[in-house]
């Protein structure tokens, strides 16, 4: 493994010559020693990296497409709770400041780090504030543990604790990872898509409706599938973009006709977005919520001990989601090195860590990298260029939210499906035949979908490696520093029981 004192510099930008073009870059035809066309080309290695500008400009607004979701479910999510005090925030403003803080941090992150990543306010984060700590503490308090948590990660990327940590993790580790998040990103697009269900009793899932698939959302969800796994394996460029747009007028024209509304009023209508032109085009934002958190207000309110956890239970969810993450997504796009490292790796966890903080400052939640990036580097994408795209995107959805709406989810589900079968090849790099590489492998790989979790699928398979390899002759494999952070997380995962003790 490569130690902590051996690190790459974060000036080194170039892409591993060790690292092929995988399969996914529709229509690639350059190679990584190709010369750049000029400087804007050179600094983006745009070309060095077997891409091409309208490869990076369709990866990019293919990433937004799957992605723009957030400007909905964020306000849904964050607006529809009371705090402590009674207090709610504004839906309109959610949403404002979502697509301003996604924009501006995916925008630093593609001219810094220069990788296909974007970033928005994290589903986990943004649940676990709704769900469990603003009944605690009120919503300027707990966006003020949001900051904190982002100062946190930023410090460890910036001091090379982060860096240090992902060097640790074992390559058949990282593989897992990368499998694991291709089955969950796979999963996502299913339940999203109603193709899978839960039950009221019986098995924890089902397909469809009663093990029948009877809504015309859902039939579309699975033509929107055939169509891009088609176009993607026939290799026509822009082949999920394609499809995204061919299946959403496809949608808007049932609607059109079958007038269905959405799934909390009628079973079989759409999940999240009604597909139908709307209106009104344009909106004005309102940034309202920008500026309003209170630091330290949580500490005060219910005491250093238990504010102390809320932080620890936020840094371990964010700093390993992201980690995992950016390791399955360089991956993904060819970009990663044989120890799983990939170019400009200091940078992109300091970009990281910065979202964090601005999603606290403006009330968003953590803002990190979103596994959804894989969709634009299934369409080619390959560098910050397209992250740039993705950024300016969801600047201008600010202004014009009624247009995020035309794309139903059931077909940027599609393309997540589609996406997640691209990741599953990374299992080749997995030695299942070595039971204490097989185990911890197939337990990362499992419980990310399962659990709906990415850090938990990384936390559960950090332990089995470190227990397993230490308790069959194996101790000196396994790196110091998987023994810390296996230990972070098995408190991670008993926290319950210690806030209770600390309650107490």
């Amino acid at each position: 493994m490569t130690s902590p004192t051996s690190l790459r510099d974060d000036s080194e930008d170039e892409t591993p010559a060790r690292a092929p073009l995988p399969p996914l870059a529709t229509g690639a035809t350059t190679t990584v020693d190709a010369e750049p066309k000029n400087a804007f080309d050179r600094y983006f290695e745009i070309t060095r990296r077997g891409s091409t500008f309208a490869r990076e400009i369709r990866g990019g607004i293919v990433t937004f497409v799957t992605m723009a979701y957030i400007v909905i479910l964020n306000p849904l999510i964050l607006g529809g709770v009371d705090d402590v005090a009674g207090n709610a925030l504004d839906g309109a403003q959610i949403g404002a400041a979502t697509g301003l803080t996604a924009g501006v941090m995916t925008i630093l992150f593609g001219l810094f780090a220069r990788l296909p990543f974007a970033l928005a306010a994290g589903l986990g984060i943004n649940s676990f504030l709704a769900v469990s700590v603003v009944g605690q503490v009120t919503w300027p308090e707990a966006m003020g543990l949001v900051v904190i948590n982002g100062l946190l990660i930023v410090l460890f990327g910036a001091t090379g604790i982060r860096t240090a940590i992902f060097n640790a993790v074992p390559a058949p580790l990282k593989a897992a990872i990368t499998v694991g998040i291709g089955l969950f990103i796979a999963f996502i697009g299913f339940v999203d898509s109603g193709f899978v269900t839960r039950t009221p009793g019986g098995p924890p899932v089902q397909l469809g409706d009663a093990g029948s698939i009877t809504s015309i959302p859902t039939f579309i969800f699975l033509i929107a599938l055939v169509l891009i796994g088609v176009l993607v394996a026939r290799r026509v460029p822009g082949g999920i973009l394609i499809g995204i747009i061919a299946s959403t007028v496809l949608a808007i024209i049932a609607q059109s006709f079958l007038k269905l509304g959405p799934s909390f009023e009628d079973p079989k209508g759409w999940h999240m977005t009604i597909p139908e032109l709307p209106t009104s085009f344009v909106t004005i934002p309102d940034f309202g919520l920008i500026g309003q958190f209170d630091l330290f207000g949580s500490f005060g309110r219910i005491g250093a001990l238990a504010a102390t956890m809320l932080v620890f239970t936020l840094v371990f969810s964010n700093f390993f989601d992201a980690m995992g993450t950016m390791t399955g997504l360089a991956k993904n796009a060819g970009l990663a090195y044989k120890d799983g490292t990939f170019p400009r790796l200091r940078s992109a966890f300091v970009v990281e860590g910065l979202g964090a903080v601005a999603g606290g400052a403006t009330s968003t939640s953590s803002n990190t990298v979103f596994v959804d990036s894989a969709s634009g580097i299934g369409e080619g994408a390959r560098t910050g260029f397209a992250s740039i795209i993705v950024g300016a995107l969801f600047l201008l959805s600010m202004f014009f939210t009624p247009l995020t709406l035309t794309v139903p989810i059931e077909v940027g589900s599609a393309a997540l499906v589609v996406v997640g079968a691209m990741m599953m090849g990374q299992v080749k790099d997995i030695k299942f035949t070595n039971f204490a590489v097989a185990l911890p492998a197939f337990l990362t790989i499992v419980t990310m979908p399962l659990t709906y979790s990415i850090a938990n699928g990384i936390g559960v398979g950090f332990i089995a490696w470190t227990v397993i390899n230490a308790l069959s002759g194996r101790a000196r494999k396994v790196h110091w520093l998987m023994w810390i952070v296996s230990i972070g997380f098995l408190l991670y995962f008993v926290r319950g029981p210690i806030e209770l003790l600390l309650a107490g």
